[in-house]
């Protein structure tokens, strides 16, 4: 996409789950395009991937922190504010998936997975929150659903459940916040290639199905529309474009999926 930057020249971007795969994707995309870049991620390895971008004379800060500790988050998110100014632009896509039958899931399981993916979200959109309102410049959240979080996936329960939550806290969130100008939205993207997700995914299905991985990737790939996987360009380009452009869509749940989704 040829997408103009200038909406985001200086202004402040957090990106979580950024150490590495998507979430790191969109804050180097951040960063080339001038806008102040703050990456999050529980992984300690987001300061060496904040520092290789700032190397290369981009705007990138790195911190580490646990979504799931709310007190954590509000502290981090207000020393965001007042180090780098108000922030502008949150994308919500720290998470985690499991994936095992139904049976096996556990109260342990339930909770960690809900924490992560619907408590951290929540944590970091009230952390944002406080200096978007406050600029008055309007402002933009993007937070990760997934296809499973419309068509639950099998074997994976608790994740679809978890990412259908999120679709109806960005919807919630739109009514909330559309008179202050910021726009909610998520991403549900299928399978994306060269991902931590995917990789757990394929290697729970390679042993659930009992199949080789070279046959997992086929079977799902032969289930979308445009026989192929997403990648993480794919998905880096479309929340760049919800970033620097769609002030009149809120309140939706892009699919990314090659067609498998299409409601």
């Amino acid at each position: 996409m040829n997408l103009s930057s200038d909406r985001i020249q200086g202004k402040v971007c957090v990106v979580t789950g950024s150490a590495k795969s998507i979430g790191l994707g969109i804050a180097a995309k951040y960063a080339q395009s001038g806008a102040k870049t703050i990456l999050i991620d529980i992984d300690p390895m987001v300061l060496n991937s904040a520092k290789e971008l700032a190397d290369k004379g981009l705007c990138a800060k790195g911190y580490v922190c646990d979504i799931t500790d709310r007190a954590e988050v509000l502290k981090l998110f207000a020393y965001i504010a007042n180090e780098f100014g108000p922030i502008f632009c949150l994308v919500n896509n720290a998470g985690a998936v499991d994936q095992r039958p139904f049976e096996e899931n556990t109260e342990e399981i339930f909770n960690r997975i809900f924490r992560i993916n619907v408590n951290g979200t929540a944590w970091c959109i009230q952390g944002a929150l406080p200096s978007m309102k406050a600029a008055g410049e309007g402002g933009k959240i993007i937070n990760f659903s997934s296809k499973s979080g419309k068509t639950g996936s099998a074997l994976m329960t608790p994740y679809s459940a978890a990412k259908g939550a999120i679709i109806a806290l960005t919807q919630s969130l739109a009514y909330e916040l559309a008179e202050y100008k910021i726009n909610v939205n998520c991403v549900c993207p299928g399978i994306t290639d060269l991902t931590g997700v995917w990789a757990n995914v394929s290697e729970g299905y390679t042993k659930n199905l009992n199949m080789p991985r070279e046959a997992v990737v086929e079977k799902f790939s032969a289930k979308v529309p445009l026989k192929t996987l997403a990648t993480i360009d794919d998905i880096v380009e479309y929340v760049f474009f919800m970033t620097v452009s769609g002030d009149y869509c809120t309140g939706q749940a892009l699919n990314i999926s090659g067609g498998r989704e299409m409601h």
